[in-house]
């Protein structure tokens, strides 16, 4: 799926394909330094970092394993119900392991800021953060970043694994919509 298939509904293109790919590049390079030696295990959070992590990964020079973790603080509509669940743990045991979470954006920061302590009492070496994109105004939670693709505007935005109504996902840049489409 491109710009085109969308027709009227998209608004704007704010990150090219080509500007993730490049900045994918950096990313791993970033992270191939800091692990240099030893092995990492990725964990994304499913359902949006499908894309990062699977990119990333394919970047990566440095020995990785991968695993996933669904959590949700949402209850019945879009409001956050402020209780962080599990729905889908992680298969391996993270203790003595050099753990990366790998996101697709960081909003508010709340669940990651709860996922982050919750992995931390499991005891791995090192923990840290990757993420595509973040959004400083929407914080309300400090959450420590390692690897960040893209700082952005406080806009609800889809693609690259983002996405509205369960659609745009496989759009492989980040745009925003237009109004009609949330009317809909």
């Amino acid at each position: 799926m491109d710009a085109a298939d969308m027709g009227n509904d998209l608004a704007e293109v704010l990150i090219s394909e080509q500007q993730l790919n490049d900045k994918l590049d950096e990313m791993a390079a970033d992270i191939d330094r800091d692990y240099r030696g030893k092995e990492v295990l990725l964990v994304g959070v499913l359902n949006g970092a499908v894309m990062v992590m699977a990119d990333l990964s394919r970047r990566l020079h440095t020995h990785c394993t991968m695993d996933w973790m669904a959590v949700s603080s949402y209850g019945s509509g879009t409001k956050s119900s402020g209780v962080v669940r599990i729905l889908k743990d992680l298969s391996a045991d993270v203790m003595g392991k050099h753990v990366l979470i790998v996101e697709d954006i960081i909003d508010s920061g709340l669940t990651l800021s709860w996922l982050i302590k919750n992995l931390a009492s499991r005891e791995p070496a090192s923990l840290r953060v990757a993420t595509m994109l973040r959004k400083p105004d929407a914080a309300k939670a400090h959450v420590e970043v390692a690897y960040c693709g893209f700082d952005i505007p406080n806009k609800f935005v889809v693609g690259y694994g983002l996405d509205y109504a369960g659609k745009y996902r496989n759009l492989p840049f980040i745009g925003t919509l237009a109004p009609h489409v949330y009317r809909s």
